[in-house]
């Protein structure tokens, strides 16, 4: 690298399952590269794996880095949700050899993005017309179920760093009573992301079979999506069906707590692998059905994001653009 060449910056999106790198020349990505979170003992190892395989780790090595983590985000000390890793960010910064790190949550990070997804990165479903300059609510289940939303300031947007994946369970029927009082016997406080997440359908596959009185098979959640979506089995059906209509509450709690009148966008891997079954699920009717504020809600527009690596657009921005993150000393 000549002396006048200005090193590319590295993001990382690390979430309970994969860590998703790339380096930044100046808003350009490029070296993406995907890494299970699992075949390395901690974050240092899994960037330094990744400066070797871009051929970054002599020559071009980054001095400035964003790291979007998959839990809460309070202090030095950092440790992920549903991930052993755990880590104080001014050692990371200078394990890696960087005069800045900044840190902050993943669905932080995604709201960032939103506002710059392509119209080709969306599906609609359902609602009308975003209005302008209003909040935009973000929540996703994936490993967890993330929560973040976007609140216009003046010229700036500003990304929320929250925990609304951890809130109390809400359930709107006698059936989904029934499940709730199966995983009450079994967590001290059922939160939304216990069961609204990839692990979250095992447990809720579990407890709808508690309901039957059937012993429930030793299923993985793709294993419970295949069998719902091809019919095959009655209780993966249900599963699939009662956790996108959970969903569907959930995001339309999001919306009236936030006024987010300028839309809701469904991040994670897990819908945008439903397609027809997601979008033909009830959770639409379940994100409008609200009472006296069904009309409130039926006018806002939900979007599937089905951009690839999202969370690094946002990342991309958080150099310069204001939001809630850490800055490592």
């Amino acid at each position: 690298m000549s002396r006048t060449a200005i090193p590319p910056r590295m993001i990382a999106d690390i979430g309970g399952t994969n860590a998703r790198f790339a380096l930044l020349d100046g808003m350009d990505r490029r070296d993406e590269v995907v890494l299970a979170c699992a075949d390395y003992p901690d974050l240092v190892s899994a960037a330094e794996e990744y400066l070797k395989r871009v051929g970054a780790k002599t020559s071009g090595r980054p001095l400035e880095a964003a790291i979007a983590i998959a839990g809460p985000v309070t202090g030095d000390i950092i440790r992920m949700t549903n991930h052993v890793w755990q880590f104080s960010a001014a050692h990371t910064r200078q394990q890696l050899q960087l005069r800045r790190l900044i840190v902050l949550n993943d669905f932080t990070a995604l709201a960032m993005a939103v506002r710059h997804l392509k119209g080709s990165d969306l599906e609609q479903i359902g609602g009308g017309k975003a209005q302008p300059n209003a909040p935009i609510a973000v929540i996703g289940p994936g490993t967890g179920l993330g929560v973040s939303g976007l609140v216009p300031s003046g010229e700036h947007w500003i990304p929320l760093q929250g925990e609304g994946g951890h809130v109390t369970l809400s359930v709107m029927n006698e059936r989904e009573l029934a499940v709730l009082q199966q995983l009450q016997q079994r967590f001290s406080h059922v939160s939304a992301e216990r069961v609204i997440s990839g692990p979250g359908l095992v447990t809720l596959y579990d407890a709808i079979c508690g309901v039957e009185g059937v012993i429930p098979e030793v299923l993985t959640p793709p294993e419970i999506t295949k069998r719902a979506q091809e019919g095959t089995c009655r209780l993966c059906f249900e599963t699939v069906s009662m956790f996108c209509a959970l969903l569907g509450t959930m995001a339309g709690n999001l919306v009236l707590t936030l006024g987010a009148l300028g839309g809701a966008y469904i991040g994670g891997g897990i819908a945008p692998g439903l397609g027809p079954m997601f979008t033909s699920s009830r959770f639409r009717d379940r994100f409008e059905d609200k009472g006296r504020f069904t009309d409130y809600v039926s006018r806002v527009p939900t979007f599937v994001i089905r951009a690839e690596l999202p969370a690094l657009l946002g990342l991309a921005s958080a150099f310069t653009d204001p939001g809630p993150r850490l800055e490592a000393q």
